[in-house]
């Protein structure tokens, strides 16, 4: 089990999380954003990963992970592809996808509404699980530092979105 922290470019905070798995792209953890809670799973882009460490309080998280019996596995079905195929198979597998560009502090939910080369525009999932089609704005594939899945705040939109559509 390994806890790591990683300073993303453009992003002011670090991240931390449980190294799931990786390959020459990407980087799977389940995001632990605070202390010894696990928050769905973030994918880092290796390509904006400036430093990655393990973290300083890594013995004492990997016990408590362990207590909880946190498993060390991927999503079901999940395997790394391009990064237009990951946000489909983000969308195919719970309705939609998440991401973050260069602003930390802004997270988009969407599905995908065209893709052409690089770039993209969304259908984006608003906070009441309605969808705003075809948000006026694209979205460049080579700009995507994380994709996530499984928060809490994801699954709730998801709850939402279904709850909305079923009206």
């Amino acid at each position: 089990m390994q806890i790591e922290t990683y300073k993303l470019k453009g992003w002011e905070d670090k991240e931390t999380g449980l190294l799931i798995a990786e390959n020459e792209d990407w980087i799977l953890v389940k995001h632990i954003p605070i202390d010894y809670q696990i928050d769905g799973y973030k994918l880092y882009a290796k390509q904006f990963v400036k430093k990655r460490k393990p973290h300083k309080d890594q013995e004492l998280i990997k016990r408590v992970l362990e207590l909880k019996q946190i498993a060390i596995t991927p999503p079901t079905s999940f395997a790394f592809t391009a990064i237009a195929e990951l946000l489909k198979w983000s969308e195919t597998t719970y309705g939609f996808f998440e991401f973050q560009e260069k602003k930390q502090s802004e997270l988009f939910y969407g599905k995908l509404h065209h893709l052409h080369e690089n770039t993209f525009m969304i259908d984006q999932v608003l906070a009441d699980g309605t969808l705003e089609k075809a948000y006026a704005y694209d979205f460049s594939l080579s700009k995507i530092r994380s994709i996530n899945f499984e928060s809490d705040y994801f699954e709730s939109l998801r709850l939402l979105m279904y709850d909305v559509n079923n009206e």
